[in-house]
């Protein structure tokens, strides 16, 4: 994609608009974000932005409860929706004859949506059941108790779905409030990839959005995460037969110039991660740590994960841990890989070789007309669409020095925190049935 490619607008109530024409299938991607996540919680009301989420699938006067699945399944379109850490987004993927459906949709649901209390008491239900799920698996436990210690003071302490305490507490009238703050054309984006003309399709969304009013500007207030003083250590117990360890940085934010260094030291230890929650990985056997961790019997299996925010947030490594081997073991293993790319030049061979992968992730994410529109607005939500349209040549700027600076830099005990997850053999409890 090039910058020339991507038609951008701005509509009198701060609404920003993305176009992009890609006449390769008939088909048409939306995508609507808010900035608006769990960076944005304070305690007590801990996981309303996803609770609001599931809220925008309840209907409005003109769309009623059950109308919208049947809506866009009628017409031949997915859809779906997700919170994370700095943003709030819903996407139709529809045949572009049928596009107005997602337009009407995502327009309605920016100022209408009901939030009637027995939907809300309903879905309290459905997440907490949702929450219950997730602590079956020990990696969300572990992660969980290992993002809390790494984050005393900046709001990413909390996992994304929210604490049982606050989910049990909340009322309608807070998730309404939360809605009515930051659902707000001045705080939204609307990107727009596939079979459309650009002048016709931003002369409609002006009709359907332009009416709506811009709100005061949300609160957007963080607090910035003091740098870390030493090594912290959390164990958690659970149910299960298999022992885990993740090491969690703190890490550069996305628009750092470190960030693209990052990527590709991640890629040499772990095979690098994918920024796009819509495209596969792929294989990270010729990573160092995948030598040194699992050919080597210590672990099952090893994984890292970089992930692209606002503001800084934590590179995790997590490995499973093989029976009859100890957390102990594979920590020490992983410490001695860390040392040694710290220590150590790379490889000229081993850099081209982490760059191609890398670059090959990042192919395989942006082929759609979903990713393509994903990739407009995920990139606004941090930075600009620069940052994705310069990102290969971002990355073919990094050198060996760069890797191993950074490195040094993040990679250091008193920069990270530990966590072991550790079985204590009794089974998981059943998983509770809800869905949205």
């Amino acid at each position: 994609m090039t910058a020339a490619r991507v038609r951008r607008a701005r509509l009198r109530n701060g609404l920003l608009v993305l176009l992009k024409e890609v006449h390769a299938a008939p088909l048409v991607s939306l995508w609507t974000w808010y900035r608006v996540g769990s960076r944005n919680e304070r305690a007590g009301f801990t996981g309303i932005s996803h609770w609001v989420e599931h809220m925008q699938f309840k209907g409005s006067p003109a769309f009623p409860p059950g109308s919208l699945d049947r809506a866009v399944s009628r017409e031949g379109g997915v859809w779906n929706a997700m919170t994370w850490l700095d943003w709030t987004a819903y996407y139709e993927t529809i045949p572009s004859d049928r596009a107005d459906l997602a337009l009407r949709l995502e327009a309605d649901r920016m100022i209408h949506s009901s939030f009637a209390p027995k939907e809300v008491n309903s879905e309290r239900t459905v997440i907490i059941s949702e929450r219950q799920g997730y602590e079956n698996e020990p990696t969300f436990r572990l992660s969980e108790e290992v993002q809390a210690a790494a984050f005393r003071v900046h709001s990413y302490h909390h996992e994304v779905i929210g604490d049982v305490a606050d989910l049990a507490s909340m009322m309608r009238d807070d998730l309404y409030g939360h809605y009515r703050t930051y659902y707000v054309p001045n705080n939204a984006i609307v990107a727009v990839a596939g079979d459309f003309s650009a002048r016709e399709m931003l002369d409609r969304i002006r009709r359907l959005y332009g009416a709506i009013p811009a709100g005061p500007p949300p609160p957007h207030h963080t607090r910035a995460e003091p740098a870390q003083r030493g090594e912290r250590r959390v164990s958690v117990e659970g149910p299960g037969e298999t022992a885990y360890v993740e090491a969690a940085y703190h890490a550069p934010c996305a628009t750092d110039p470190d960030f693209f260094p990052m990527i590709v030291l991640d890629s040499v230890l772990a095979g690098p991660s994918n920024f796009n929650m819509f495209s596969g990985g792929i294989s990270n056997k010729t990573s160092r740590l995948y030598r040194a961790l699992v050919e080597t019997e210590l672990a099952a299996g090893v994984s890292g994960g970089l992930a692209a925010t606002m503001d800084p947030y934590l590179y995790s490594i997590t490995a499973t841990v093989r029976n009859g081997k100890t957390p102990e073991q594979v920590l020490a293993a992983l410490d001695a890989e860390l040392r040694r790319v710290a220590e150590e030049s790379i490889r000229r061979e081993e850099m081209d070789r982490a760059m191609k992968q890398a670059r090959a992730t990042f192919a395989y994410g942006s082929e759609t007309v979903t990713n393509q529109a994903f990739w407009m607005g995920y990139a606004e939500m941090f930075a600009s669409i620069d940052w994705f349209e310069n990102y290969l040549s971002s990355l073919a700027a990094v050198t060996t020095d760069d890797v191993q600076r950074v490195a040094r830099k993040v990679l250091s005990k008193r920069n990270r925190t530990v966590g072991f997850y550790l079985p204590t053999g009794a089974e998981p409890a059943p998983v509770p049935e809800g869905s949205r």
